[in-house]
């Protein structure tokens, strides 16, 4: 522990989003309330909204009310009204054309403050500013209905096209969302079943109420639940529309009965996303649906899963050991499912052909689970953080020779891009020195992002990772490190960094023979303040970690003890700035992220993900939480 409380970061003028867990309510069965973590839509790296229920929208805009627009007649003595041809005696349609010292709407004062308002607005009161010539107005080509030229687009095209629209992340829990797609279903026959399949396809359930309504929907239009791809409960937020877990007993909204229900009605889902507020409605039944009963499942995903009757569950579901059956699930998470014993995953791993993404952090997966895993699996993402009874051994022999990751040829999919081996020190070491120096060689090209958090390094490890560092993106170090030996990874040891160094001497010998790093995340978090020197870290003299001889490399980890020490003034001369939420605190370079668009990152948009996501969306929710807000 830190032996400080951790700090936290709520948005402007949102002074209720900053709440310390300690402050989080209790249900009836003792688990703390939502709280949601979610990625701000800024450019900048690590810009986070916290919040302890799912309001992730701001604030509405104020906006005039009607006894605030400007009078009519007020603008009949300044402008010059131009009646309808049709009907010349009319005041209700027709043209105002304004008096030469109008400066434009923005400018009309209202109350003491100036109005803006949209052409939207304008257009709903009838108005227009420049007269209209009659020999200039042309008659508008009229199309067959069903024939203009964006009906004319394929329906997977057009499908896409929609499908911008669409809102993963709700903006909070009970207001209306996806209002453009509602507003396309009355354009045309050919537009509304294209919409129709952009809003079936990902159903996101905020809360019991929402799912209610969408399975008495389905129940009435079966064909509607074909549609359906994704059922996302990471949104889910318990306390919305009840008090107690009582309440919602009652309610009858979201049980395993209800949830086996909507199962059968979408028999083509392939991305089920659970979170640990509904691991107490997911009985055997669901678990045998998802497992067994859905042909195109490929995700599963049940985060922090913890309940007694969850595990119990599980156990019941997978058949005896002995018993092959394959599944056709590719994506699989059980992070921080900390209650399941290790003969789950005995069972259930061996049971996955075409497994890709693998998440057991924080669990009891053994060395023979880990082993079991089928030989034609493809791993890219394998998360095995905190699995304390995971030894080094049996990892570095599973990563250097297990034809899932270390196949020949290379696998089809690319090979192994996320790997994290982080663990808590301060309770567990998995990776002395040993066996640091004799992983990092087994490690493959493909590699993005590497986690050694927690483990025994010294300098003479600082040589085997220079080559990582020339194709990981994102890597965190282990304990026992220095700043002079995190600078070797950046700049020749040969050369030592000049205090604005823009570019590295090409003169000398050595710096021609350096390759430049791909990293843009790394962290340092092991290292407290009596190993990171923070003069030093702001001396560029003597650490060019803060220059810009470090680029691309644009986010840097810190621990809560540094974090409590660093200052916004130097910082901000250097080029950077601090971000931090809950338990975690990063240094940013000031200037926009470059981690948009990384496809490895499966939607997530900053550096440092605990969680790997099994499904591409955008990341909020307790996904968001579990993801980038707590340490480990």
């Amino acid at each position: 522990m830190d032996g400080q409380p951790p700090r936290y970061k709520s948005r402007a003028g949102h002074p209720d989003d900053a709440c310390p867990p300690s402050d989080l309510s209790k249900d009836s069965h003792g688990r703390s309330s939502f709280s949601s973590i979610r990625e701000d839509d800024t450019d900048l790296a690590q810009a986070f909204t916290a919040s302890k229920v799912s309001s992730y929208s701001l604030q509405p805009d104020s906006v005039l009310v009607d006894d605030q627009l400007p009078s009519m007649g007020t603008m009949v003595q300044q402008a010059e009204f131009f009646p309808p041809v049709t009907r010349p005696n009319s005041r209700l349609h027709g043209n105002w054309f304004p008096a030469d010292n109008f400066k434009g709407w923005k400018q009309i004062n209202v109350k003491g403050r100036l109005a803006s308002r949209s052409f939207g607005d304008l257009h709903s009161m009838n108005l227009a500013w420049t007269a209209r010539a009659t020999d200039a107005i042309r008659r508008r080509r009229t199309s067959v209905p069903g024939d203009a030229p964006i009906e004319r687009l394929p329906l997977e095209l057009l499908s896409n096209i929609i499908g911008l629209l669409v809102i993963d992340v709700p903006p909070n829990s009970v207001t209306k969302r996806n209002i453009d797609l509602m507003s396309l279903l009355l354009t045309s026959k050919k537009m509304h079943g294209a919409t129709l399949v952009t809003l079936y396809r990902q159903i996101t359930i905020p809360h019991s109420a929402i799912f209610k309504k969408f399975l008495n929907h389905v129940s009435c239009h079966a064909a509607l639940g074909t549609l359906v791809r994704r059922f996302d409960f990471s949104h889910f937020n318990p306390s919305m529309m009840f008090t107690t877990a009582s309440e919602r007993s009652l309610a009858q909204n979201l049980t395993a009965s209800t949830l086996l229900q909507a199962l059968e009605l979408t028999p083509h889902l392939q991305e089920f996303l659970a979170q640990e507020h509904i691991d107490g409605d997911i009985d055997v039944h669901v678990l045998r649906k998802l497992l067994f009963g859905l042909d195109r499942i490929t995700a599963l995903d049940f985060c922090g899963c913890t309940a007694t009757t969850f595990r119990a569950a599980l156990i019941d579901a997978l058949p005896p050991a002995n018993e092959p059956r394959d599944l056709v699930l590719k994506r699989l998470s059980l992070h921080k499912c900390t209650t399941l014993p290790s003969t789950v995953f005995e069972n259930l791993l061996p049971r996955l052909p075409n497994l890709t993404h693998l998440d057991v952090a924080g669990t009891r997966i053994t060395d023979t689970a880990l082993a079991s895993i089928p030989h034609t699996a493809r791993l890219t993402h394998l998360n095995l953080a905190k699995c304390n009874n995971l030894s080094a051994d049996a990892i570095i022999k599973f990563l250097s020779s297990h034809p899932a990751v270390a196949g020949i040829p290379p696998p089809a999919t690319g090979g192994l891009v996320f790997l994290s081996l982080s663990t808590d020190a301060s309770t567990h070491e998995t990776f002395d020195e040993n066996a640091v120096t004799r992983l990092l060689p087994t490690l493959p090209e493909s590699l993005k992002s590497l986690s050694l958090k927690g483990s025994r390094m010294t300098t003479s490890h600082i040589k085997l990772l220079l080559p990582l560092t020339k194709h990981l993106e994102e890597l965190a170090l282990g304990r026992g490190l220095t700043l002079s030996d995190i600078n070797a990874l950046f700049v020749p040891s040969t050369t030592p960094p000049q205090p604005d160094a823009m570019e590295v001497d090409e003169s000398s010998s050595p710096v021609e023979e350096w390759q430049p790093h791909t990293l843009h995340y790394l962290d340092v978090s092991d290292l407290w303040s009596t190993e990171l020197n923070i003069p030093t870290l702001y001396d560029v003299t003597q650490c060019a970690l803060l220059t810009r001889l470090t680029e691309p490399l644009e986010v840097v980890e810190v621990s809560a003890d540094v974090g409590r020490r660093l200052r916004d003034a130097p910082l901000g001369r250097l080029g950077w700035r601090r971000s931090e939420i809950v338990a975690r605190t990063w240094i940013v370079r000031d200037r926009p992220t470059a981690c948009k668009g990384k496809a490895w990152k499966m939607g997530a948009e900053s550096w440092g993900m605990r969680k790997v996501p099994v499904a591409r969306a955008d990341v909020g929710g307790m996904y968001g939480s579990y993801m980038f807000a707590r340490r480990l």
